[in-house]
């Protein structure tokens, strides 16, 4: 009789590892039950439902999802988390919160915050990170003596913490629009936005281009224009094609606030999704973050270019942002992905059920999004966005990252499997997590980090904010 767990490579290779999972989604409607995943170095190799546990397997009790993947992060706001919660106030007035969090940040202090912050998310059952990355330079805008250091310690803290990332290398060139429109000056970067930009688009190019010499198995560089206020349209041609140059992944806030909407039509004419398209940047590689203000047209142009939306419900309801319209793009052809962007709080399961429930407020109608689609949202879709097609599923030649959720937990006591994937998404929590591999290594075991005592460094990454003037 033949194995059951042959692997795929050669018929006398054996897996190093053998996984025997109660329940695993495998991309369909339902769990499997009794699933048997066989790794081999960072790839899966090989896939069997329906088997009782293998010699030597490991037992992963729960439901066994693949890898999820945080499409759109800025590290350094999660020391904002509970600060930005008094008064009233806008996303613009949050926003100067966020400023004093990015003065007070260089190359050492924020590694040790991000390892923190993507400890965290690994906990969470992020495998896969998007790091939008804007704070390049050291105060004032002088570049450090590596102009990317502060990209290479994001770089670090993700390799410490056990996850992969896509840097996405974001040029920001200016503070506004143009004052007096398409001839006018452009706003003027304020004190602590000089950090943020590199003078011009060709320079912003030379600086991000040096990237290509960080990547790894689990790194990978794309690139990011701001918005379409920080970056001209010319520029953001610039950056399109620095990305298609490379088949790199290319995101962008998009339609997030509808004063930028109101400002982009007056000063020209066009939507900001009608600006990026004009500017070559919309495509399979391109992500609008946020998409929240759009009208028919932009709907209709995401989802013809096959973009992907990457909605991040838990920050754009913190910031009063609004509701986008989840439904409308995936209807007409755009993917959907996911991001905690602000990490309000740290949550995949969170940002996947709040697309369903936003939905469900703003139309009066329930189950529109369905489980399985959300779980692509925070998987392969989420995944593909960041320009990596070969994770984001469980099966035979993927990538090694998977993740274990338990289901003995107040929260999901109760579940069958019929109905787990339900469960999981819409009651279940990042503190339900028990255990993640990525590249074939385990990273938390019994909801451990295995090598970051999370909760430990992240105060003292904060408390080193606070005591640089974070707090005022």
């Amino acid at each position: 009789m033949a194995d059951p767990l042959r692997p795929y490579t050669r018929p006398d290779t054996r897996p190093d590892a053998v996984y025997h999972c109660e329940l695993a989604w495998l991309g369909g409607d339902v769990a499997e039950a009794d699933v048997a995943i066989g790794v081999t170095g960072d790839r899966i190799t090989s896939v069997v439902a329906g088997v009782g546990a293998p010699p030597g397997s490991q037992r992963l009790a729960g439901v066994t999802l693949p890898g999820l993947a945080n499409a759109h992060s800025h590290a350094f706001h999660r020391a904002l988390r509970g600060r930005t919660q008094v008064g009233t106030g806008s996303f613009w007035t949050w926003r100067q919160q966020m400023y004093a969090a990015a003065a007070g940040l260089d190359p050492d202090s924020y590694f040790q915050l991000a390892r923190a912050v993507y400890g965290e998310m690994v906990l969470a059952g992020v495998t896969c990170v998007g790091e939008f990355h804007y704070l390049h330079h050291a105060p004032g805008g002088k570049p450090y003596t590596d102009a990317n250091a502060m990209g290479v310690a994001l770089i670090a803290a993700a390799a410490d913490a056990g996850l992969r990332i896509t840097l996405l290398d974001t040029c920001y060139l200016r503070g506004g629009f143009d004052t007096g429109g398409a001839g006018g000056g452009a706003v003027e970067l304020n004190a602590v936005q000089q950090r943020f930009t590199d003078g011009d688009a060709l320079s912003w190019a030379t600086r991000a281009s040096v990237l290509d010499a960080t990547v790894s198995a689990t790194s990978r560089i794309g690139a990011a224009a701001h918005s379409v206020r920080a970056v001209a349209p010319a520029d953001i041609e610039v950056v399109a094609a620095w990305a298609a140059s490379r088949q790199a992944p290319l995101h962008a806030h998009v339609s997030e606030q509808p004063a930028e909407n109101e400002r982009c039509l007056d000063v020209l004419g066009l939507t900001p999704v009608q600006l990026l398209a004009e500017r070559g940047a919309l495509g399979e590689r391109f992500t609008a973050v946020h998409a929240t203000h759009l009208t028919d047209g932009d709907i209709d142009l995401l989802g013809r270019s096959r973009c992907t939306a990457c909605f991040c419900p838990t920050t754009e309801r913190d910031l009063a942002d609004g509701i986008g319209p989840a439904l409308a793009l995936r209807d007409a052809g755009a993917h959907l992905s996911l991001g905690s962007d602000s990490h309000a709080v740290i949550d995949l399961f969170e940002e996947a059920r709040a697309v369903e429930l936003n939905e469900r407020l703003a139309s009066l109608v329930r189950g529109s999004h369905d489980a399985p689609s959300l779980l692509r949202a925070a998987t392969v879709h989420g995944h593909s966005s960041l320009g990596w097609g070969d994770t984001g599923t469980i099966a035979v030649g993927a990538l090694a990252d998977f993740v274990t959720v338990r289901l003995d937990t107040p929260r999901l006591a109760g579940t069958r499997r019929e109905h787990a994937l339900e469960s999981v998404v819409f009651a279940g929590s990042a503190g339900d997590v028990t255990h993640v591999v990525v590249a074939g290594r385990v990273v938390v075991a019994d909801a451990r980090h295995r090598a970051i005592d999370v909760a430990a460094e992240l105060d003292a990454a904060i408390t080193g904010l606070v005591h640089a003037g974070m707090d005022g």
